[in-house]
């Protein structure tokens, strides 16, 4: 499979033929099992001490003739710390349990329970990987991501922009990018705004989109805050296909070739024992 390669200029500077993976059957069940297996969640839980700082220990007692029985009181056997007490007359509260104030919490989330401890197959990783580049090349899956994009004429995929493409200033990468992209340069950019709604005062005040992903060579250096920049070394299914495959992905020269060494050392290594099966 063929497609070209642009200048910095938006124009068709050559052609070039892309590694078999770009072609390669697309597959959905194994890349939603390793999206599934990479989540990541912050764990968060109230202090392991919290509500039980105080003097307040054990149930307390309604038997008689017992040191602070609540025998005859009327009171509930809840633990209680004392405030203040005349002899055998106690002025106490109920401390520690949950119905209490300043106790504790009744059921808190618990960390253990927000540990992603799954797993995946480096086989399945590597397919998983094969799949997401794949559906960067592919025309249906790229509109079905983008709603913005329906209705519109997707073509040239993937695209692949001449080394120069990093050279070039943050105004004039950006004046290029649109030249090059026509009509999806709307998705391309990073932009962020303010969320509508309660959102705001809890942290989350702003929204953002992801941006299209620019895939450069291991030894190319490039930096920007428009979108999302990796190199072919480090480039993984998360940022190809998170949220579903087909992302909009920028190729430089040297990463198709840097991709095609990655993927086809990777399945060498992999299918020594299981038999031969080219994706290059």
């Amino acid at each position: 499979m063929k497609t070209k390669i642009f200048d910095i200029n938006g124009k068709e500077k050559s052609s070039i033929e892309l590694p078999n993976f770009f072609s390669e059957k697309i597959r959905e069940d194994i890349l939603s099992k390793v999206l599934e297996t990479k989540k990541t969640k912050q764990p968060y839980a109230p202090s392991l001490v919290g509500g039980k700082q105080h003097s307040a220990s054990g149930i307390a007692k309604h038997t008689r003739n017992v040191w602070k029985t609540q025998y005859g009181k009327g009171l509930a056997r809840v633990s209680r710390k004392i405030m203040s007490r005349r002899g055998t007359q106690f002025n106490w509260v109920g401390a520690e349990t949950a119905q209490t104030r300043g106790g504790r919490r009744a059921h808190p989330p618990r960390v253990i329970s927000m540990i992603n401890s799954k797993k995946i197959n480096k086989r399945e990783l590597e397919i998983a990987l094969i799949s997401a580049l794949s559906a960067t090349a592919n025309e249906k899956k790229v509109s079905e991501k983008y709603s913005r994009l329906e209705g519109k004429k997707i073509e040239n995929l993937p695209f692949i922009v001449e080394e120069k493409f990093l050279k070039l200033k943050t105004k004039e990468l950006l004046s290029s990018l649109k030249k090059i992209l026509g009509d999806l340069y709307e998705v391309a950019i990073r932009k962020k705004k303010i969320r509508s709604g309660k959102g705001k005062s809890r942290g989350r005040k702003y929204k953002s989109n992801a941006g299209i992903l620019l895939v450069t060579g291991n030894r190319e250096k490039f930096s920007t805050n428009a979108f999302e920049v990796k190199d072919a070394k480090n480039v993984s299914v998360m940022d190809l296909a998170k949220g579903g495959a087909g992302r909009l992905t920028v190729y430089t020269e040297q990463a198709i070739s840097d991709l095609a060494k990655r993927v086809t050392s990777s399945s060498k290594s992999q299918t020594k024992d299981l038999g031969e099966r080219k994706w290059i």
